[in-house]
């Protein structure tokens, strides 16, 4: 399995539960990695035979500014979606923390694994 991966994605959002949280951008950072069967990139040495990082990144921008999640769980399983449905990838782990949310702690968060479930009449989806 090829595995693409962005480490240290920051980017601004509103999410939380804490009335301290749901008035103003706060910091998250998302780690993600992506994992294909043998990409034909190997081959082709195209970007179009594997996923475009810097296109999953703008994509992960948009998700800033548009969701409307309140926690971080169903942020990442959002992000797992995106790689699987939008992007292709067969199995994906998504982590993402609030850096800082405490004093006495570098960082908070959620980590998923989820895996493409292939269908019989050859569609896919994430479970």
């Amino acid at each position: 399995m090829d595995l693409i991966f962005i480490e240290g994605f920051t980017g601004q959002t509103v999410i939380g539960i804490h009335d301290s949280e749901l008035h103003r951008p706060q910091t998250i950072r998302i780690d993600l990695t992506a994992g294909l069967p043998r990409t034909r990139a190997c081959d082709t040495d195209s970007i179009r035979d594997t996923i475009d990082y810097g296109v999953v990144r703008e994509r992960l921008q948009r998700l800033l500014g548009e969701h409307r999640l309140s926690l971080l769980e169903p942020f990442a399983e959002e992000v797992a979606r995106i790689l699987i449905g939008e992007f292709g990838a067969h199995w994906v782990r998504v982590v993402v923390a609030k850096p800082r949310k405490f004093d006495d702690v570098e960082s908070v968060g959620v980590a998923i694994e989820r895996w493409r479930e292939i269908e019989p009449a050859g569609g896919a989806a994430a479970r």
